[in-house]
């Protein structure tokens, strides 16, 4: 058997962590693992043409699957095209291994071609982040650095230059049994119980769920009957708690809507589930507040608490709902129950008017429309921006659907290779990108990397030739629009010409029909819908803390629009209200 070079062996070691594939571009230091990934059946090569696409894609199929993910680009300007994609999946707590080539190994701090320091530019966006120096340091150091984004929920960035890689192998490297999953964590006692005395002492409970609730659904509700709390979640929290949920009021924050807002400032007490909600001129100054999160190092950075609880969300429900006595009044949460109905029903009376005669066309009637016609376990990447205010309003969770964005992290341009990660992990899964044109037109070369594998991605592009959430932060700090219109091209003619099916959509009655022509295409789709960019969206509250750099711009947007069906879930809950 021939012996191994560095590289062979650094393959089959993401091979046995259960990576399924790199996402990356050529390039010199790089080549040597590249050829080692054409000759190992166990792990694919996947050829963006960015990597900031790369590092997205690997990001995305991280939260999908739950399971580590790679990315990988050669030396300098290379790796360097990585970091925004890894600063998002960091700040999603997405599992992900990226592998930063490096110059040859004699020329570090020389100042040689294409030199940077990967170790220090990478340090603020990963959990482990070092350079392989030595053939015989690799093996328990890529280990090291798997074990660290699995364990804690991350990226890993290995640094290594290219002639490192081309070495032989050591012969008798250390491999040991990697870490596959994180382990749950349970409280102490001592904070369930206190936890106990707060709850049974409180008259007003609300509960404010984030992406911690995944896979707490059922604890959640179970909880919320008990106690007769509202359930608020933050954006990320959504696609986990807001479907079967007979407690729902709603979301808080800049993209807000429902009783939320109310219910969190309304309450004694506030008990925030697996959310690091970034926006504190949404909480409460004057109640009682509990947070409950699996990192540490979240509690109580966003407000004054209480109590801090550290452990998961199903786990310290699971330990508590026993423990607290049943509540029997239910005046606060019917209240709620009531704003929160009285709210949709508001909006959806404005959104309702004439839509399907507006032109250019209302954006939230085509994420209506989207909704209603997506598939059931449909997973939907959103852009930053107007976006996603159109997917936190419009896209109906049910438990099997996914919604993935840059929520955390806030970049643009996020949503078509996130399409490119999702669709890898299942191509009879339809996923849709929910793309804005500025977004889209960011990364669009990337839309090549859907033809070249013909991923049946859909992009349903919100095309209003506008930076549509830009313009309505200098709207809202007194300024002209100046630098945000896009002169477009016909996107559809576009993705034709790139070998894609394509199609424009101008007018409201031909928006269902191009919809479903797309979707039942075999191969990637693109549906240019040419939107209104007078449509914005205004939070449920507003007051004058919010009135400050992008908490100012986001709170002051307007919409004339409305919240899908989720309306209809309202009026549902509101008809379970016990009569006296």
């Amino acid at each position: 058997m021939a012996k191994q070079n560095v590289s062979e062996q650094f393959v089959d070691i993401l091979v046995r962590a259960g990576v399924k594939r790199l996402y990356g571009v050529v390039g010199d230091s790089l080549n040597p693992v590249v050829d080692a990934i054409r000759r190992n059946a166990g792990i694919e090569w996947v050829q963006v043409r960015h990597e900031e696409t790369a590092a997205f894609a690997a990001g995305a199929e991280a939260q999908i699957t739950g399971t580590l993910a790679a990315c990988a680009g050669s030396c300098g300007p290379g790796n360097l095209h990585l970091i925004n994609g890894l600063y998002d999946a960091h700040r999603s707590m997405a599992p992900v291994l990226a592998l930063a080539s490096h110059i040859p190994s004699s020329e570090i701090g020389l100042g040689y071609f294409q030199e940077t320091h990967p170790e220090l530019l990478f340090q603020e966006c990963s959990h482990y982040n070092e350079m392989i120096s030595n053939p015989q340091q690799m093996p328990r150091l890529l280990q090291t650095a798997i074990q660290h984004a699995i364990g804690r929920g991350g990226v890993s960035v290995v640094s290594m230059p290219g002639d490192i890689a081309s070495q032989p192998a050591p012969e008798k490297s250390i491999e040991h049994a990697l870490v596959t999953s994180r382990p749950s964590v349970k409280p102490g006692d001592e904070e369930i119980d206190k936890l106990c005395r707060m709850i049974d002492k409180a008259r007003r409970v609300t509960l404010f769920c984030g992406s911690g609730t995944a896979g707490a659904h059922a604890e959640v509700m179970e909880f919320a009957e008990r106690v007769k709390a509202p359930v608020g979640h933050a954006l990320r929290g959504k696609e986990w708690i807001q479907y079967d949920n007979p407690y729902d009021v709603g979301m808080s924050g800049l993209l807000g809507y429902g009783a939320a807002y109310e219910a969190t400032n309304e309450c004694d007490l506030l008990i925030l589930l697996g959310t690091d909600f970034p926006y504190n001129a949404f909480l409460p100054t004057d109640v009682k507040i509990v947070q409950v999160d699996v990192r540490p190092e979240h509690l109580g950075r966003r407000s004054k608490l209480d109590l801090a609880v550290w452990g998961d969300v199903r786990e310290t429900l699971r330990a508590l709902t026993p423990r607290v006595k049943v509540k029997t009044d239910r005046k606060f949460l019917d209240r709620m129950l009531k704003k929160h109905a009285d709210a949709l029903e508001g909006v959806v009376k404005a959104y309702t008017r004439k839509v399907e005669k507006h032109v250019p066309i209302h954006p939230e009637y085509v994420a209506s429309v989207l909704d209603e016609l997506a598939d059931d376990d449909a997973v939907f990447t959103v852009d930053t921006g107007m976006c996603n205010v159109w997917a936190a309003r419009y896209l109906t969770p049910n438990g099997k659907r996914r919604v993935i964005g840059s929520f955390s992290h806030g970049s643009m341009a996020n949503a078509l290779p996130q399409a490119i990660g999702a669709q890898f992990t299942d191509r009879n899964r339809q996923v849709v990108s929910m793309s804005g044109d500025g977004g889209f037109t960011m990364l669009m070369g990337d839309f090549l990397t859907l033809v070249q594998y013909n991923l049946p991605v859909k992009v349903v592009l919100f095309n209003n030739s506008s930076l549509g959430m830009v313009e309505l932060e200098m709207l809202v700090a007194g300024l002209p629009s100046f630098g945000t219109t896009n002169k477009n091209p016909d996107f559809a003619a576009i993705a034709r010409a790139a070998g894609a099916y394509g199609v424009r959509v101008e007018k409201p009655k031909q928006l269902e029909g191009a919809l479903k022509d797309a979707f039942r295409h075999k191969g990637p789709a693109l549906v240019d819908v040419v939107t209104d960019p007078n449509a914005l969206s205004i939070p449920p509250k507003i007051s004058a803390d919010m009135v400050t750099g992008f908490a100012l711009s986001a709170s002051k947007i307007v919409l004339d629009g409305g919240v899908g069906r989720m309306l209809q879930m309202a009026r549902s809950n509101l008809r379970n209200v016990p009569r006296p």
